[in-house]
């Protein structure tokens, strides 16, 4: 095999440089064939990196069939030099193809795996140098070199020069030195991988001369000598390795998954200066400094064209004491720090999230080969006029229209299969009609696409089918509740359908605390359903039962609890009011007054009997007198005063309204507190402060206010001025009001 056969083209993994140089060698010296380190069983996706549609960055994803968790992804950016490389060999009908294992033994489970599931707490060995070499033998290099990151260095040498072939002998032979120095620690699995590399190439040279594109580390373990000396080994080495089956396909990726920080070996610090630096050929540092004050100036920050001017030559001087010949991203940001920044980290922030890295997201033409309810999801998309993107993007949407009932469907439809890309917001006023979203894609959610797949090929039936399965597996009335909301905004007819028939059968069991946590959502689907519901589809029957039900076992259920029991359910209480209120149906509100009248007996936990006695005054079906009259009761002499702060903090609320209009019942809680011994006070002090943090400022200064000027009156006949005087500044600041001097301590009272 004569060597001009044979063209090892080193690359760094997502290098501009180093692409610029592939496609200068392979138009100096074409190939019969073109070699891409990538797995051999994706051959059949390369024609679609030449589509016009495909807009990187993208990856090549394979998944275990029917394990779509077990995946791993290829990806390939406009400035990867394997993707230059493909393109460029598609354009001239050069045949290009993949050299490295296939997916299909990548993903197949191996002896560590295994022992990892015996096992789940067994550890790593910690890492060696030589793991350092072997992940990252550039690092050794740069440290080497004076550089704090090898990826500056390589800039530096590599990527900001692209020189044509001459950068590849001396890659090739600064890897050859790094790996005969480390060569006893070269990982099992990169042996592997390269035996399959030269069979590859064996069977290529053939039929003529081939160029390879394969990462740096690779090159020395691929040239002439190695693959004579090999050849009898290598076979062996890749025959019957265990293969897993899977499917291949093309997915869009982002910058932002490009990076080292995203957790990716091969991943760079800088995607967007990369992307920069390849499709700039000129003018480099201003036009990078200009994308970087027009993106502060879009952000209300002051960035001038003459600050412009000013950061160009201060990161070109720095590059020539440097001693580079094109100011790199160090230099760039070292001028941009010093003309644009100054004391403020905010310039540099929102560069490194919008330039430094960026969020471009590709794109992938209809034929490539995808999952079916991936392809249902794409036609959804062009239909409803949405773009997946990898920026933060708000939505809101008018229920009343079409086209806004249809998105919110499907963000709906796409929360329910686990693929979050559009994550709900807060919308104004208490519409019903709008909704407000919040649309971020992340390249994961095509694997959760994937796993989806399972329940259907189109998102109406796999929605339906998702929500079907987890009405069957739902642990409790509340859960049904919750799912039956969500399939009303899914608009899945069926899916409700069989929920709410669940729903009906679970609750002839449920206990109280299901019930009332099934209310809310019920109560809001029976309400505003009919935005999007069927005709007819009529909620209130299945919502009277459960009031009914719960209200027959709430005075049981909130009998003799303890603390922590009794505000669970006082939580529960509020949303059942609640969702009574709201929809207002005159027989449910009646079996929910008459539980409220049976909570307000003796046996009842003191939270709940007073809660139950201010939402009864809440309502008017207690008068200022009958409140009064209980208030009075609950604070009778010999009480305990944890009971009577637990009432109280029923009582009160969440607004304090008695407290704040009614003189009498404000009096007799003065009265009360002013009596309590100091062993007392300080025991129903907790409780107290909490009941009264629930209130708003404002209405808390309000009852300071007014509870002042009860004291003041009550100043001038009060027989135990002191013990007031002690109390009630306390009480004051819990209520947040400034204490008068006149109730200051005096003598010996704490």
């Amino acid at each position: 095999m004569p060597p001009s056969d044979l063209t090892i083209l080193p690359i760094r993994h997502h290098g501009p440089g180093s692409a610029r140089s592939v496609a200068r060698a392979l138009e100096a010296n074409p190939p019969a064939t073109l070699l891409i380190e990538g797995p051999v069983d994706a051959d059949s996706l390369l024609p679609f990196l030449n589509d016009p549609a495909l807009v990187p960055p993208v990856a090549v994803m394979a998944h275990v069939q029917g394990q779509p968790d077990r995946s791993v992804f290829y990806p390939l950016a406009e400035f990867s030099p394997e993707f230059v490389a493909i393109r460029w060999a598609l354009a001239r009908g050069v045949p290009v193809a993949f050299m490295d294992l296939p997916a299909a033994v990548t993903l197949a489970p191996k002896e560590d795996e295994a022992q990892a599931e015996t096992d789940p707490d067994a550890e790593s060995p910690p890492a060696s140098p030589a793991d350092a070499v072997r992940s990252d033998p550039l690092a050794l290099l740069a440290q080497a070199a004076g550089y704090s990151d090898f990826e500056r260095w390589w800039d530096a040498l590599v990527e900001s020069r692209g020189e044509g072939e001459a950068v590849f002998a001396a890659i090739a032979e600064v890897m050859a030195a790094v790996r005969e120095a480390e060569d006893d620690h070269t990982s099992g699995r990169d042996l592997i991988r390269e035996a399959q590399m030269r069979q590859t190439i064996r069977a290529a040279l053939k039929k003529g001369s081939v160029a390879v594109v394969c990462g740096a580390w690779h090159a020395p373990a691929l040239t002439p000598e190695v693959l004579a000396r090999e050849a009898k080994a290598d076979p062996a080495r890749v025959k019957g390795l265990p293969k897993a089956k899977v499917a291949l396909t093309i997915t869009p990726w982002t910058h932002g998954r490009l990076t080292q920080a995203s957790g990716y070996g091969a991943g760079v610090t800088s995607p967007g200066w990369y992307a920069h630096l390849y499709s700039t050929p000129a003018q480099v540092s201003e036009r990078w400094l200009t994308r970087s004050a027009r993106l502060l100036r879009a952000r209300g920050l002051d960035a001038s064209s003459a600050q412009v001017i000013d950061a160009v030559r201060l990161a070109d001087a720095l590059a020539a004491l440097r001693g580079r010949h094109l100011a790199g991203l160090d230099e760039l940001t070292d001028a941009t720090q010093a003309v644009f920044a100054w004391d403020s980290d905010t310039p540099l922030r929102l560069l490194s999230e919008e330039l430094f890295v960026g969020e471009a997201l590709g794109s992938v033409p209809g034929g490539v080969p995808a999952v079916p309810l991936e392809q249902d999801l794409a036609a959804t998309l062009g239909r409803l006029r949405l773009k997946r993107e990898a920026t933060t993007r708000d939505q809101v949407l008018d229920l009343r229209e079409d086209a806004g009932l249809g998105r919110s469907q499907l963000f709906h439809r796409l929360n329910l299969l686990g693929v979050p890309w559009a994550k709900e917001g807060a919308s104004r006023g208490s519409g019903t009609f709008k909704e407000t979203w919040t649309l971020r894609w992340e390249p994961e959610f095509s694997v959760r696409l994937v796993e989806a797949s399972r329940y259907g090929n189109t998102l109406v039936r796999a929605a339906h089918t998702a929500a079907t399965s987890q009405a069957r597996r739902a642990p409790d009335l509340g859960t049904l509740s919750a799912l039956l909301e969500v399939t009303r905004l899914c608009g899945l007819p069926g899916a409700s359908d069989f929920t709410l028939a669940r729903l009906s059968e679970r609750a002839a069991d449920a206990d109280t605390a299901a019930l009332l946590l099934a209310l809310p959502p019920l109560a809001r689907l029976a309400r505003y359903g009919d935005v999007r519901a069927r005709e007819g589809d009529d909620l209130r029957p299945v919502f009277r039962t459960l009031v009914a039900r719960a209200a027959a076992g709430l005075p049981n259920a909130a009998h003799a609890l303890g603390e922590e029991a009794a505000q669970a359910l006082h939580t529960q209480i509020a949303g059942a009011d609640a969702a009574v209120r709201l929809l207002d149906d005159p027989e449910a509100s009646g079996e929910w007054v008459a539980a409220l009248h049976a909570l307000d007996a003796p046996g009842t936990a003191p939270l709940l009997r007073g809660d139950a006695v201010n939402r009864l005054r809440d309502r008017g079906l207690l008068d200022a007198e009958a409140v009064q009259a209980r208030l009075a009761s609950a604070l009778a002499p010999g009480a305990p005063p944890l009971d009577v702060a637990a009432w109280l903090g029923g009582f009160i609320g969440g607004d304090g309204e008695t407290l704040r209009h009614d003189p009498a019942v404000l009096g007799l809680l003065d009265t009360w507190v002013v009596g309590l011994d100091p062993e007392a006070f300080g025991d129903v002090l907790p409780p107290l402060r909490r009941a009264l943090s629930r209130l708003e400022p404002n209405a808390r200064r309000t009852l300071g206010e007014d509870l002042r000027g009860l004291e003041r009156a009550a100043q001038a006949t009060a027989t135990d001025h002191d013990l007031g005087a002690g109390v009630v500044p306390v009480v004051l600041r819990l209520l947040g009001v400034a204490v008068p001097p006149e109730f200051q301590p005096t003598g010996d009272v704490q």
